[in-house]
């Protein structure tokens, strides 16, 4: 079964409707449910209908100067719901964090019908269960979430990119151990290694920082990184490339300082890595070993949320 609901209470039928048969959904298609519900600039919070894109959210917050701190990729395709539901971020989370982090409230559609809400629309709500952690990154597995409240921070003044071409990895994790024990605060802490248009070609990595506040702070994170040897301009060009090649990507999660140790178990395959969290995309024609995840507490969830299984299965 598709479902195309119209509004949160058709959406709320549908999925009554196909719990009662215990018909699977194939999928449910939210882009009837794409308004902005209210924005309060002055509390910085805003609550959106999750069929809303990304870009399109963005463009409405930068009429007042404001920002949801995430960049995941190709943010004028991936809607609310997606970038929750799969927990999407992008290299500004060293700094900005991700979307757990700014989410205060959410309205969930269940296997039964049933709508629940969880959080509210003021940052500093801490009534009951955090209902609204479990649903990010979930697939979908566990219900439809249809509407979400975020706090939101006022757009930086300036943003500039600054990188350094190492040509080992040695020399990679030096610089990178440089950084970070440093005063700097990069929002951005970036490693890859593809050619870049319009730049000189190199073997090795390319070490991206990005800064970002008001204009004197940047300025100075500027200067102390050209003292470190961080000192050709740069942009987040990479990033474009990597993810329009096309391919999948695989994902690898290690410890921060384990990243190029890692690296070096995938050889030449085209990556980039958030080096100060600690992952790594690839695309390694071999398929990396998985965590084994935690099947017996996943099941506890479906079993409590979707008992007739009508959403889809997590993948393990």
């Amino acid at each position: 079964m598709i479902l195309q609901p119209s509004s949160l209470k058709d959406l709320s039928r549908g999925l009554s409707h196909a719990g009662a048969l215990g018909e699977k959904i194939e999928r449910v298609e939210l882009s009837a449910l794409n308004r902005v519900v209210e924005h309060a600039p002055e509390d910085l919070t805003v609550t959106v209908e999750t069929g809303i894109t990304l870009l399109a959210l963005q463009a409405e917050l930068g009429k007042c100067g404001q920002w949801l701190p995430v960049d995941p990729p190709r943010p004028e395709r991936l809607t609310i719901r997606e970038l929750l539901e799969e927990n999407a971020s992008g290299p500004r989370r060293f700094g900005w964090g991700t979307i757990r982090d700014y989410l205060i409230g959410v309205k969930v559609a269940l296997a039964d019908g049933r709508i629940i809400k969880s959080g509210g629309k003021v940052v500093k709500n801490v009534a009951g269960y955090d209902l609204a952690k479990l649903f990010i990154g979930s697939r979908g597995t566990l219900g439809v979430m249809a509407e979400a409240t975020f706090k939101l921070r006022p757009a930086p003044e300036a943003e500039t990119f600054i990188q350094a071409r190492c040509d080992s990895l040695d020399k990679t994790a030096s610089l990178i151990g440089l950084a970070l024990e440093s005063e700097l605060a990069p929002v951005v802490l970036d490693l890859h290694n593809l050619a870049v248009p319009n730049t000189e070609s190199s073997a090795g990595f390319n070490l991206v920082l990005g800064f970002a506040g008001t204009r004197e702070e940047v300025e100075w994170q500027v200067a102390m990184s050209r003292e470190l040897g961080v000192d050709e301009p740069s942009s987040l060009v990479h990033e474009r490339i990597f993810w329009n090649e096309g391919s999948p990507a695989q994902r690898l999660s290690c410890l921060p300082s384990r990243v190029t140790d890692e690296l070096r178990r995938l050889g030449e395959a085209p990556i980039v890595a958030r080096a100060g969290n600690g992952l790594i995309y690839h695309r390694q024609a071999s398929k990396a070993p998985k965590a084994d995840p935690p099947v017996k507490l996943m099941r506890r969830l479906k079993d409590a949320f979707d008992p007739k299984r009508i959403f889809p299965e997590l993948p393990v």
